[in-house]
């Protein structure tokens, strides 16, 4: 059903390009306009190209050629700071805030990645996020929805964590973003303020598609290709399927950022192609 979002404000951090942008542009599809936020700078310990302002300008354009607002704004989420302002500069002109999409992270994985990785994971992935819905929340009201990228590595036993500094900091950072989610819900549940997390599993973005994490999934051979990697990002899924399209997620935040899912709240929403369910324990009822 068209129009889902018609009327409503979404805020968006990690827009630039990736599931950001697509989250964005499917928020907007159906109706919303967009506050967009992302770093567009490059972090030392983090071994592919992260996003530019040219990127962040596309986004802008994808959201615009839908006939709808933006506010776009270069924010570091580890910076509490500019995500205040940016917030309010985007309720300043659109209106109100109804819908945050905390999803901005990194993922710099491989035994390469300097200590100093994990802190920046750590600081981007969770305290990133807690910024973010922090920033968000005087400007939010009742039937207001919260949507925050996970990860299956949440719900992974050892996951990434021998991955070097960044996949340890990756680990631990997802983990509590899951349980942030959990225990953040029952907190705005009385204000009628929706908290849910959506966990993907392997998607089409440049944080898997770089060098180093094919090498990170082909520890075998030298040099690998995205071709070389393929295989093995599938083999962590069940359904077969090498890897997600942004969009696969995009439409599970769509549906949590909705009033579809109006009475919703403090889920964690696997879009995994079964990835985790091997490590799912069927309990009997009763």
């Amino acid at each position: 059903m068209a129009g889902r979002m018609e009327g409503k404000v979404a805020f968006v951090t990690g827009a630039a390009r990736g599931q950001g942008r697509s989250h964005a542009v499917r928020l907007a599809e159906e109706g919303a306009d967009i506050v967009a936020v992302d770093i567009c700078a490059q972090l030392e310990s983090v071994p592919y190209a992260m996003a530019s302002e040219a990127d962040l300008a596309e986004t802008a354009r994808l959201v615009e050629a839908l006939d709808r607002r933006v506010v776009t704004r270069v924010a570091d989420v580890r910076e509490r700071a500019q995500l205040v302002a940016a917030v309010e500069a985007g309720v300043a002109e659109l209106g109100h805030l109804d819908v945050v999409v905390a999803n901005a992270g990194i993922s710099p994985i491989g035994t390469s990645v300097p200590t100093i990785g994990w802190f920046d994971t750590v600081s981007t992935n969770l305290v990133g996020v807690i910024n973010t819905l922090e920033a968000a929340f005087p400007h939010l009201g009742a039937g207001a929805s919260i949507v925050v990228t996970g990860s299956m590595a949440a719900f992974m036993a050892g996951s990434v964590d021998s991955a070097g500094p960044g996949g340890a900091g990756y680990s631990h950072a997802k983990k509590a973003v899951a349980r942030l989610v959990h225990d953040l819900a029952l907190t705005l549940a009385p204000l009628s303020i929706r908290v849910n997390a959506v966990h993907p599993g392997n998607i089409a973005t440049p944080m898997l598609l770089n060098d180093m994490m094919y090498k990170v999934f082909r520890p075998d051979l030298e040099h690998p290709t995205r071709e070389d990697a393929e295989p093995a990002f599938g083999s962590m899924h069940k359904l077969p399927v090498n890897t997600l399209d942004p969009v696969d997620i995009s439409e599970a935040v769509l549906y949590l950022a909705s009033d579809a899912a109006r009475y919703v709240t403090g889920q964690q929403l696997k879009v995994d192609a079964g990835a985790l369910l091997p490590a799912t324990t069927a309990n009997a009822p009763g």
